[in-house]
């Protein structure tokens, strides 16, 4: 078994997220040459960290916030997250220079279909929102001279309005099966959001040949 990044000294580490973008990642990370442990996929898996190829790295496998948090604290120097993630994190301790282009979808305003339509938004002065981007939702409606009330929910954002918690919701959207599902409509795209390659920026500094090699690595295997 090779060593971890922790036995060999000074290793990296890479912060994934779990779930589906966590899939569609898993080629690129091939190109990349990075081979995880053999239970790294394993959902079953009580592991959160785990040994590659490489002694030099070890990825942990966290959910999809988190790995904004782990990278921007230091706790991994590389990381893969979602442009929604950076967006609701906005912190100055994240680098983000690689448009992985996986995962693609959107930030998006919903509304039950039944409502949508019947007002102007533009005249809207104060609106409650469910959603679990209360910084995304705070800063859409606020351009707009809107006043947001924030229900954070961390899901089933689709039931706040049908059960009165909201009037629209702020949500991530893929395909909006989900939406249609549960009575609602789409009414308003904030952002197309893909992952990105994410780095911490006093690791940029402190160890900027090993970070730009891994930077450069992912970049070819997207290609």
């Amino acid at each position: 078994m090779p060593l971890t990044a922790t036995e060999a000294g000074t290793g990296l580490i890479l912060a994934l997220p779990k779930g589906r973008i966590l899939k569609e990642l898993r080629p690129v990370l091939a190109r990349a040459g990075i081979v995880p442990a053999e239970d790294f996929l394993d959902e079953d898996s009580r592991r959160l960290r785990f040994e590659t190829n490489d002694p030099m790295l070890d990825v942990v496998r966290v959910r999809p916030f988190d790995v904004a948090t782990f990278v921007a604290h230091g706790g991994a120097q590389i990381g893969v997250c979602g442009g929604d993630v950076l967006m609701e994190y906005d912190t100055d301790q994240i680098y983000a220079p690689l448009d992985l282009g996986l995962g693609r979808c959107r930030v998006s305003v919903a509304e039950q279909a039944v409502t949508a339509g019947q007002d102007d938004p533009s005249r809207w002065s104060r609106i409650r929102v469910a959603t679990k981007y209360p910084n995304i939702a705070r800063r859409h409606f606020s351009a707009r001279g809107v006043q947001a009330e924030v229900v954070h929910l961390n899901g089933a954002m689709e039931l706040a309005p049908s059960l009165g918690l909201s009037r629209v919701i702020v949500d991530l959207v893929q395909t909006g099966s989900t939406l249609k599902a549960n009575g609602l409509v789409e009414t308003e795209v904030i952002a197309h959001v893909t992952s990105r390659l994410i780095v911490n920026r006093t690791a940029l500094k402190t160890r900027p040949e090993e970070i730009a090699g891994w930077i450069a690595r992912f970049r070819a295997a997207l290609t």
